[in-house]
């Protein structure tokens, strides 16, 4: 092949990059898509998501503006139709969807990652994540009420150096309506049926009255670094962001898992995904499963009323599933990629998403 020819094989794969780019940002007739998008929802991804965001800008001209308000806040922000998207770590529940139907008709729980729920602690003397072993009943005892020390001998059962350890356990919780809640108490609710008859799980339950409530994982973060002889739950991010200690949890199958990307990977796998992608992953029977770990969506109306809205949206979210799941992004905060399987429920999802006349948005 002579230079000649190279040069405009070149051009031509240049001009096809070109082409593909502009009918990104294009649908039937011309359409432009809109330059900016506003979500609100969990915190869970928020750093993920300020990530993926910020390099998106940078890539498409397209600013998507993300407010970490909690899912469920995140829930109610796109029934009214104040976001243009919302986000939620918390499966909807039915009247939550049936009051969205009425504002805009079917909602679609689109999945963009899944994270690990880590249990922090301030123990000073353990000062190190991995330092504390715990189980889920033992877990559920604690954040109830019915264990208040520290040197109480089922945590001394599992933990023998903290047998001088006479304080009592100051217990954090998210006070707002949260899908790190729901993940967290979903997994109690399975492995302790004391704590699934008395609280249940949602993305709020009624906590006992000594316990600290904090907004938003940030929160929860802060209010165990600033107290000693606390506990808490954050999503794996903030823990490491936040160089708090974490404890190792003993899994379904009986191993001790400390929240890991690996661990968060294996609690997805070999797992039957339904069609709306509305599936709880905790306490997963995988041998190398970390026990508390979840999906966590995007919240989208599947009619889309604002032709220009829409497009900017879809093409958002099929940047989020395929370029978005890269290490760079994923990995580099702990999260973990989609699976094959989940990617290709999420395409039909998104493909589902259509302009009030019925025309489907993504070609």
């Amino acid at each position: 092949m002579n230079k000649s020819t190279k040069k405009w094989l070149t051009f031509l794969g240049a001009m096809l990059a070109l082409a593909l780019v502009l009918t990104s940002c294009t649908g039937g007739g011309g359409l432009v898509q809109a330059n900016s998008l506003t979500g609100a929802g969990g915190t869970f991804p928020l750093p993920l998501y300020t990530s993926w965001n910020y390099a998106y800008g940078n890539l498409t001209g397209v600013e998507v503006s993300y407010s970490g308000v909690g899912s469920s806040a995140g829930i109610a922000q796109i029934t009214a139709g104040t976001v243009d998207f919302g986000a939620s770590d918390a499966i909807m529940t039915a009247a939550q969807e049936d009051n969205a139907t009425l504002h805009g008709g079917p909602i679609l729980h689109i999945p963009m990652t899944s994270g690990a729920v880590a249990i922090i602690f301030n123990v000073p003397g353990f000062n190190s994540s991995g330092s504390i072993n715990m189980t889920g009943p033992v877990l559920a005892n604690i954040f109830g009420r019915n264990i208040t020390g520290w040197n109480d001998p089922e945590i001394v059962a599992l933990n023998p150096s903290l047998n001088a350890t006479s304080n009592n356990i100051t217990v954090v919780h998210r006070s707002d309506g949260s899908g790190t809640t729901y993940i967290f108490t979903n997994y109690l609710s399975k492995v302790s049926a004391w704590w699934n008859g008395t609280f249940g799980y949602g993305t709020s339950v009624a906590w006992p009255g000594d316990t600290i409530g904090a907004a938003k994982n940030a929160g929860v973060a802060a209010a165990v670094a600033a107290n000693n002889y606390s506990i808490g739950y954050v999503e794996l991010a903030y823990a490491v962001q936040n160089n708090l200690t974490y404890m190792v949890l003993q899994n379904a199958y009986g191993n001790w898992e400390l929240p890991t990307l690996a661990g968060t990977t294996a609690a997805s796998q070999n797992v039957t995904l339904p069609d709306d992608m509305k599936i709880m992953i905790t306490n997963s029977p995988n041998p190398n499963a970390y026990p508390i770990c979840g999906f966590t969506w995007i919240l989208a109306y599947q009619n889309q009323t604002n032709p220009s809205k829409g497009l900017a949206l879809v093409n958002y979210l099929w940047w989020c599933i395929h370029t978005g799941q890269n290490d760079t992004y994923s990995a580099a905060l702990d999260y973990a990629r989609l699976s094959d399987a989940a990617v290709a429920k999420a395409e039909n999802e998104i493909r589902s998403m259509v302009y009030s006349n019925g025309t489907q948005i993504h070609p």
